[in-house]
């Protein structure tokens, strides 16, 4: 069973690696083009680069047309490349938008479970957004723009509104001895709505395979995960701490819409989704696969 054509846009991210450890098995190359900033894989004939924000159009005239874009570009707090800002996220996607435009392709556009702020879940995608965050705003506004732009170029996109992924979150992967959690008065520990990587990479592998989508998806487990218990299933000590006035108990994404488009559903099983991390952490940290 091959991919349809697919673009991945932002690929050296850590998503991206995520992809590429999860799609290696059996995939034929040739399907995928994967894209960077800068020159990366330079022995591998699937590979493009180029600035979205400066060379779309230099970019462009080395693309040939797909049937599907994932754009992963995005800006991070505390990961920005020198000169970048937030606001950057929606340059990125608008430029993704663009090359849908050009190639005649559908644009599949990451976004975050931060655009939902503090309410209590279950978050259905027709929630009203409230982000609390600069990220979450700033991933707020590359959906407004995004959904305009789409709208008077004609391109099919669907927004991925993914939660908290295993072993790229702050968590699992920022745990250091003396590591601390919030814990509230009723005794639990914050809870999030979580994916494992490889259930992240299988669940986009679905999506690019459905032929419709909706405008916009949760993409996660169907149950948050006290992290508490994730930090425990990890073997890793951690303490707890009386939380902040703004600390925010929960975010629970309802995954009703993307679990009647999958196989079966992510692990919600904090084991199930340490082991995943533990599997692909060299791949995602880069001793593998090469950024």
């Amino acid at each position: 069973m091959q991919f349809p054509d697919v673009l991945v846009l932002g690929a050296t991210g850590r998503i991206g690696r995520i992809l590429q450890a999860g799609w290696s098995g059996g995939t034929p190359p040739e399907s995928i083009l994967w894209h960077g900033r800068t020159p990366a894989r330079s022995d591998e004939k699937n590979w493009v680069h180029g600035d979205l924000l400066t060379q779309d159009e230099a970019l462009l005239a080395r693309l040939p047309n797909c049937r599907t874009i994932l754009c992963l570009s995005g800006v991070i707090p505390g990961r920005e490349p020198p000169g970048s800002t937030l606001s950057d996220n929606t340059g990125l996607a608008l430029s993704a938008l663009r090359i849908g435009a050009r190639t005649g392709a559908r644009v599949l556009l990451a976004s975050s479970a931060s655009v939902y702020g503090n309410q209590p879940g279950p978050l259905p995608e027709t929630a009203t957004a409230s982000p609390v965050s600069a990220y979450g705003r700033a991933k707020l506004d590359m959906e407004s723009d995004a959904r305009k732009l789409a709208d008077t170029q004609g391109v099919q996109c669907c927004l991925l509104r993914i939660g908290n992924i295993a072993g790229i979150d702050s968590v699992l992967a920022g745990w250091h001895p003396g590591f601390a959690l919030d814990r509230f008065p009723d005794g639990r520990t914050p809870r999030r709505s979580y994916i494992g990587p490889r259930d992240l990479a299988r669940v986009l592998y679905e999506l690019i395979r459905q032929p419709d989508l909706p405008e916009v998806l949760n993409i996660a487990a169907t149950t948050p995960i006290e992290l508490g218990a994730l930090l425990d299933a990890a073997g890793h000590v951690w303490h707890p701490r009386i939380p902040s006035a703004d600390a925010i108990p929960e975010v629970w994404l309802d995954t009703t819409r993307l679990d009647r488009l999958l196989s079966c559903p992510p692990a919600r099983n904090p084991a199930d989704i340490v082991r995943q991390w533990r599997e692909m952490t060299p791949d995602v940290n880069g001793a593998r696969i090469t950024t």
